[in-house]
């Protein structure tokens, strides 16, 4: 999992990622390719 500035550049990368937000946290995630997985703050 990366730890990035930006998930809006992560989003655009590929069509299933999906962003949400748990306890304070955003993260992107991609049940079809995991690799696209990433955190901020």
């Amino acid at each position: 999992m990366k730890v990035v500035n930006s998930l809006k550049t992560l989003k655009t990368r590929d069509r299933n990622c999906r962003v949400i937000r748990r306890r304070g946290r955003v993260y992107v995630i991609n049940k079809t390719n995991p690799r696209f997985k990433a955190r901020q703050g």
